[in-house]
């Protein structure tokens, strides 16, 4: 009986954790991520296929790459090692793209496998026709290796017509180019992404618990500084399941289950007698969504991020301080408020529905193009299922590749991200190398070719063959791209701070506005036009100076020679006869005072002026 019963409680446990989980499988919808595989040669081989994108390494969303495909002669199935040092490496442009066949051993070892000898992508060709499906990893990698965590190279499984079809390629000699393209595997419609994270608080699941717990820890900076200045829309979820109604009252399901058995959690350590229970684990998942409302509301939000990476640190279940009363402590340091947060988890006593709890599990099933959210973690960009390693650098990527294009914020053009295309020839965009000015600009997705904005001036054109400085303002950015030069001190210049555009050459200049040449005004006839004159060119002050013959040097001294007499002359005459006229007039007024000497002193004659000499008595 004691038998019968342990292993009902056995029986009861493993339903709780796997077979809910089958249920929502066999039920549910699941969406299978593709990306683009094109074949670019040979000619009579060109077509394009999709490809499902292999739910471990790296894709390159939001780009793509070409390379050759190699069929190996031995090994086909990718499930040991390769012999030689990378023997698939590309030692010259395109990379190598190994196809392998599928069967014996992991999908993710075989992309370990071809990472290991050089590859830089992988394709797995199906070996029975069937609809794509996603090739995931295995739960604990199954040796010491520990290979699923290093995997960084791409992979897709391809559908078994078109895998053959390459193979029978290879075997004939032919050289075969194919293009893998993730550029349209993310939606991006516009200038912000939508991203959630579906994911537990229990830290002790093994490998999987370990991944989304650095995940959030190495992600937390990009994900607060992208949701602080309003590019992203973060949210978080937890994943619950049911106890079916006749195991309700069972002691499995109240250890498990809270809100009699609506939403329960697998048991930490797969042990019902001893550590903690599933409800605690409810219990902080709660907790930990009604964190992030409670933070939203107070605009908030990232403060998430910093919880769940303080309470991993601090109430690890390891160090047995995965509690309520640690949770409050964590809660506290970071200033939320904790009564409204209990208010937000309700009662998880009580046989009634959990809004929180009931909202989680509704949005478990796909909608759209989102598929059912089965496994954790679980990411969600722009309503499409991640796939691919959960690691920093990766999921940055995939959140870029969901902004619109050339909208994407500064982070996702650090370094690790960027292409660097634009390093060689500017990418083949335009560029003014007097100003070092390009139109070539880097992203995740590979160079784009567009006309900038520099110092508040914008350029206007294709951003290949010519891009124009455009506004009032244009001209002091590098002239506007016209025509400029000076000579002698003087600039002369055939951009105009009066037009918003185009070049005109200053007066005295010719051509397009571009390229202005000074007007020789003397070969044009423009100057000296008199006969007998010689005529000299000169830039600075764009006229000819002119320069007679002897003649006419003899002339012009003779005249001013002329003039200079006359002037002289003139001076003479104009100072003999003031001096003459000025005498003439002082003698006259001297006259009337004194006698002349040729007067006779007998016949002098009284007049009035005689009264009125001095002396005399009246």
């Amino acid at each position: 009986m004691v038998s019968s019963m342990a292993g009902l409680r056995h029986q009861l446990g493993l339903f709780l954790v796997v077979g809910m989980v089958v249920m929502r499988c066999a039920w549910g919808r699941f969406v299978v991520e593709k990306n683009s595989i094109s074949v670019l040669a040979p000619l009579d081989l060109r077509s394009k296929h999709d490809g499902a994108i292999g739910n471990f390494g790296i894709p390159e969303y939001g780009g793509s790459m070409v390379g050759s495909v190699v069929y190996p002669q031995k090994g086909s199935f990718g499930c040991v090692p390769f012999e030689g040092d990378k023997p698939f490496k590309s030692r010259t442009s395109p990379t190598t793209i190994l196809l392998l066949d599928r069967g014996e051993c992991y999908f993710a070892l075989k992309a370990w496998n071809a990472q290991q000898a050089g590859a830089a992508a992988v394709l797995v060709a199906d070996s029975i026709d069937e609809p794509l499906i996603t090739m995931d990893s295995p739960e604990e990698s199954t040796d010491s290796d520990g290979y699923v965590e290093k995997l960084r190279i791409p992979s897709a499984l391809i559908d078994r017509a078109f895998g053959e079809n390459l193979k029978q390629a290879l075997k004939k000699g032919q050289d075969v180019l194919v293009k893998l393209d993730w550029t349209e595997s993310m939606p991006h419609p516009d200038e912000r992404v939508e991203y959630e994270l579906w994911t537990n608080s229990n830290d002790e699941c093994g490998t999987r618990c370990d991944e989304q717990m650095n995940f959030v820890q190495n992600f937390k900076g990009h994900a607060q500084i992208l949701e602080k200045l309003g590019y992203t829309q973060f949210t978080p979820h937890y994943i619950t399941w049911y106890c079916p109604q006749a195991f309700v009252l069972s002691n499995q399901c109240k250890s498990q289950c809270i809100n009699h058995g609506r939403y329960c959690a697998p048991d930490p350590e797969q042990n019902f007698g001893e550590g903690y229970q599933g409800k605690d684990v409810v219990f902080e998942n709660l907790r930990q969504l009604c964190v992030h409302r409670v933070a939203n509301e107070s605009n908030r939000s990232w403060v998430w991020w910093d919880y769940v990476t303080d309470f991993h640190i601090r109430c690890s279940m390891k160090e047995k301080r995965y509690s309520k009363e640690c949770a409050e402590d964590v809660m506290k340091s970071l200033d939320l408020p904790i009564d409204k947060i209990k208010k937000c988890m309700g009662n998880p006593e009580a046989d009634v529905d959990n809004e929180v709890l009931k909202t989680e599990q509704e949005l478990q099933v796909g909608r759209g193009s989102r598929g059912d959210v089965t496994i954790l973690p679980t990411l969600v960009v722009n309503n499409i299922q991640y796939r691919g390693k959960l690691e920093r650098t990766a999921v940055l990527k995939a959140i870029c590749a969901g902004f619109k294009e050339t909208t994407e914020p500064q982070v996702c053009l650090s370094g690790d991200l960027e292409t660097n295309e634009c390093l060689e020839r500017h990418g083949g965009c335009w560029h003014d190398s007097r100003s070092n000015i390009t139109a070539c600009k880097d992203t995740y997705r590979g160079r784009v070719c567009k006309c900038p904005v520099v110092d508040g001036v914008q350029y206007r054109g294709d951003g290949y063959v010519s891009c124009e400085a455009f506004g009032p303002a244009r001209c002091a950015m590098n002239n506007g791209g016209c025509w400029s030069d000076t000579k002698n001190g003087k600039t002369f210049s055939a951009c105009s701070d009066s037009e918003v555009t185009g070049c005109q050459c200053p007066h005295g200049f010719q051509g397009d506005g571009h390229k202005c040449e000074d007007v020789n005004e003397c070969k044009e006839r423009l100057a000296c036009q008199c006969d007998g004159c010689t005529c000299k060119n000169t830039w600075v002050d764009m006229t000819a100076k002119r320069s007679g013959s002897k003649f006419g040097w003899s002339l012009g001294f003779l005249v001013l020679a002329a003039l200079v007499g006359a002037g002289i002359a003139g001076y003479i005459f104009y100072k003999y006869r003031l001096r003459s006229y000025m005498d003439s007039e002082i003698m006259a007024i001297m006259s009337q005072y004194m006698p002349l000497d040729n007067h006779n002193n007998n016949n002098e004659v009284p007049t009035e002026a005689q009264a009125l000499r001095p002396g005399s008595s009246v």
